[in-house]
Parts: structure tokens; sequence; C-alpha cells
């Protein structure tokens, strides 16, 4: 398989999470339908129209990369591809079912496990995010960097009450009112407008991957509580707590975040 251009490819995902989010806010206008998953989470009839057509667009590009979406039954054929397209049609949907500004229209290319172009659009307050391995990350087209804080007192932090209390041990974070899109809520790491971004156990793939790039294309830091970096692509592809911080604070809050967990 060829060499991907993580550039080129970050390009094209732009073109299509921003098409996909104009389809999710005018179906949002007329009004949309939804119900309950199998594990009681909202889909509305938009998540299931952009998925099909991230799936149309992206699979176009590259019909021999594997698919995985919240939104398409999983196949174990993606398990046999080196490039898979990992796309969340609207991540925050009951942001989205309320008409608020936090849900986002998420896509990578992951190769070998790990991402190396991803878009995230937040039709709402149009912002667009790319990033390309080796590139940089931008926000509309401005490079974004992640904060150089070391101190955990005062800290912009967000993520659940739970696990930011934890942290709180070090230092009174200042919380920021809940950002309910999670690779949204990453991103916000990747501007510097968080210090900090928390996800409980159970994250996807598809919130993750894009947002992932970003950050540590923005010079941020996304590990499980270990310090890991992720792996994408896996059989299950879920993931437990992890941490998201520019790297000033990313061995103390990783420390206190575990510490409950030893």
């Amino acid at each position: 398989m060829p060499p991907a251009d993580a550039g080129a490819v970050a390009e094209q995902l732009a073109a299509v999470v921003v098409e996909a989010g104009g389809v999710a806010r005018a179906m949002f206008a007329r009004g949309i339908t939804s119900w309950s998953k199998h594990n009681d989470s909202p889909v509305t009839d938009a998540d299931i129209a952009v998925d099909t057509l991230l799936k149309e667009k992206l699979g176009a590009l590259a019909p021999d990369y594997g698919w995985l979406s919240e939104e398409t039954a999983d196949v174990p054929e993606r398990l046999e591809r080196r490039r898979v397209w990992i796309v969340d049609p609207i991540d925050g949907t009951r942001a989205f079912m309320a008409g608020g500004p936090d849900w986002a229209v998420v896509a990578a290319l992951v190769e070998d496990g790990r991402p190396i172009a991803g878009a995230l659009f937040a039709p709402v307050t149009q912002e667009l995010f790319l990033a390309a391995v080796g590139r940089g990350a931008t926000r509309n087209g401005a490079p974004i960097r992640a904060s150089n804080a070391r101190a955990v007192a005062g800290a912009r932090a967000d993520g659940p009450a739970q696990w930011l209390s934890r942290v709180d041990r070090l230092g009174t974070l200042a919380r920021v009112p809940r950002i309910r899109s999670l690779a949204l809520r990453i991103a916000r790491v990747a501007t510097g407008e968080l210090d900090i971004a928390i996800a409980g156990p159970n994250g996807n793939d598809w919130d993750l991957a894009a947002a992932d790039l970003l950050v540590h294309e923005a010079g941020g830091r996304l590990t499980d509580l270990d310090g890991l970096q992720l792996i994408y692509n896996a059989p299950v592809p879920r993931h437990g707590a992890l941490v998201s911080t520019g790297t000033g604070l990313h061995p103390s809050v990783t420390d206190a975040a575990r510490r409950d967990e030893d």
C-alpha cells in the first residue's frame, strides 16, 4: 500500500465533515426523530443520515480502507486493514437534540492503529479543527497549541465530577461547564482553552481518534491512566479512563486520577 499523504487526507476530511455538519443542521431545523439504542444512548435520524453521507464520501475516496462508525454495524473485516476510516456522525447527540453548541462531526484516518489525519467540525460555532501527523493542528486555518500550565490549582478542567475530584486533591480546579461532545472537549485542550480534560471509562474509537491527533499535534497529550497512548482499530474499540492535558500537567494529573485505581 503506497504511503498516504496525511495533509491531503485532512483536507478531504475537512470538506466531508463540513458538508455533513450542514446536513445535520438542516435536519434539525426541519425537525428530527429520535429513539434509544440498545445501550440506552440516544440516536436521531440525523445521526443515520450523516453516517450514510460520510460512508459514501469517504468510501469513494478509498474503497479499500476499513470502516468503523458509531452508527454502522461493526464488521471484522476492518481488523484486516492497515488503514481505517473512524467516524462519529454526531458526537454529542444529546447536545444536538437539545439545540446546544457542543456537538461535532468527527472523522479520522487511522493507519496501523494510530490516527494520521483528523477533522472535527462544530457546526453551531463554525469551528473546523484539522490535524495531520507531523504537520500540526489548526482551527479555522490558524495554528493551535495546548497550554503550558504546570499548576493544578486554578487549571481549567472538564470531565466527570468523580474523576476531577481526584485531581482536586492537588489543588482546586477551575471547572468549566460540561462539554458534552468528548471529541470537542479534547479539542479544547488542543486550543489551550482547557488545561485538563478527563474521559471516564468506555470512550470509543470514534469519540477519540481525531481528537487524539489534534491534541498531540498541538503539543498536548491524551493517554490512559498509565500514560500510554491509545491504539485504535482493536477488536473491541473501547478504552478505559483517559487524561488529556498539556505536557506540563500530564504526569501529576494522570497520577492523581490513577491513585484510587491502584
